[in-house]
């Protein structure tokens, strides 16, 4: 291999190690829920997504162990060859009922299914609207689709308006609730502007299925936008349902069209049966067990009120930002908050704008009210 690109890659890497941007992997040893176990020392985890507490349910434990028993570890192909069974059938059947829409995909991870919902489903004359703070998925594949990408500011109606009225053949891109920031757009106001110029509006909803609206259908459902005046939906199984992979719902003709053109889809082996299995269970609990969600609606407001002289950002879900800045401050404030016994991790650029670095709280229904009291305690010391 050559020396000089071998020098480059390293050196490449030494620059970001000097600008605190350097990312190292923990491994860890246990993961219970509210508490993470690393190198045998225990700590208060505020930086996971497992919003509902479904990763470790003992009923999708079993369901997972039980799905692997009699359905095998591996699906052994891509979806239209050899990897659909059954139960991929019945998780699909699942969401649509539990959604209210009508045919879904399932994919290995939601960049997957970003990543086919835009190449698939925009072309050369079309214009890709998208929010400034778009998730890197959906920059990546509007970047590489045909068609041409503009951004609009975020969560900004009259700067979407704009745009609107600039470009021929649009289609709209945001998010139910947005990864870094926890807040979301006004969905209704936009799916009005969409309607008025004949656009399309297309919802990554990673963060908002299984904790907003009734049952836990999403941010859509939660403003009174239904599934069907929206073209295109994605979430996924990592967040609020605690499990892996993700899907894309729409109307038959736009999931037909997917499934046979999405090469994301085609080329890839389908879920692990197992998974599915333990997905279904973790759905029916996500759909029945309301509480899960009042107890994390409960968290968020304890923590709010608590963090009150705290400078969070503008956010009701269980995402909570405290934006400290440079890097330098926020890996120090995620060091402090270790040897308290809290896991925070610093969330540093390229993921967040320069100058915006910051301590990313996510809250879940395990967290009890001291470990909130605990956590604010510790904050306060460190703003």
């Amino acid at each position: 291999m050559s020396a000089n690109r071998l020098a480059q890659l390293q050196q490449a890497l030494d620059e970001r190690a000097a600008q605190q941007l350097l990312r190292t992997p923990v491994t860890l040893q246990q993961y219970n829920g509210r508490l993470l176990t690393v190198a045998g020392r225990h700590f208060i985890n505020f930086c996971g997504n497992d919003y509902l507490g479904l990763a470790t349910a003992p009923q999708v434990l079993q369901a997972f162990a039980d799905g692997a028993m009699q359905l095998g570890a591996g699906s052994s192909g891509s979806p239209m060859v050899t990897g659909q069974h059954t139960v991929h059938q019945q998780l699909c059947d699942s969401l649509c009922d539990w959604l209210d829409v009508e045919r879904v995909l399932l994919f290995s991870s939601g960049f997957a299914a970003n990543q086919a919902m835009l190449l698939t489903l925009s072309n050369k004359n079309d214009s890709l609207l998208l929010d400034k703070l778009s998730h890197a998925s959906l920059i990546d594949a509007a970047l590489h689709s045909d068609a041409t990408l503009k951004r609009f500011a975020h969560n900004d109606v009259t700067a979407l308006h704009a745009l609107l009225s600039q470009v021929k053949q649009p289609m709209v891109v945001t998010e139910g609730v947005f990864s870094m920031d926890g807040d979301s757009p006004d969905l209704p106001a936009m799916l009005k502007l969409c309607q008025q110029f004949n656009a399309p509006l297309l919802l990554d909803d990673a963060h908002g299925l299984g904790v907003l609206g009734p049952q836990g259908r999403g941010a859509a459902a939660a403003q009174g936008v239904t599934q069907q005046q929206l073209y295109c939906t994605m979430a996924n199984f990592g967040k609020a349902l605690g499990v892996g992979g993700a899907f894309l719902a729409g109307s038959k003709t736009v999931i037909d069209y997917i499934e046979q053109f999405g090469r994301h889809y085609i080329y890839s082996t389908a879920l692990p049966p197992a998974l599915c299995a333990a997905v279904l269970k973790s759905v029916a609990l996500c759909r029945s067990e309301s509480w899960r969600r009042d107890k994390l609606q409960s968290n968020i407001a304890l923590f709010r009120h608590l963090a009150t002289d705290l400078p969070l950002l503008n956010s009701q879900t269980a995402i909570q930002g405290l934006v400290l800045g440079s890097s330098q401050r926020a890996v120090a404030a995620s060091v402090q908050l270790k040897q308290a016994g809290i896991w925070l991790s610093a969330i540093r650029p390229p993921t967040v704008p320069q100058g915006s670095a910051r301590l990313r709280i996510t809250l879940s229904a395990q967290h009890t009210e001291q470990d909130i009291h605990q956590l604010v305690q510790q904050l306060r010391q460190l703003v």
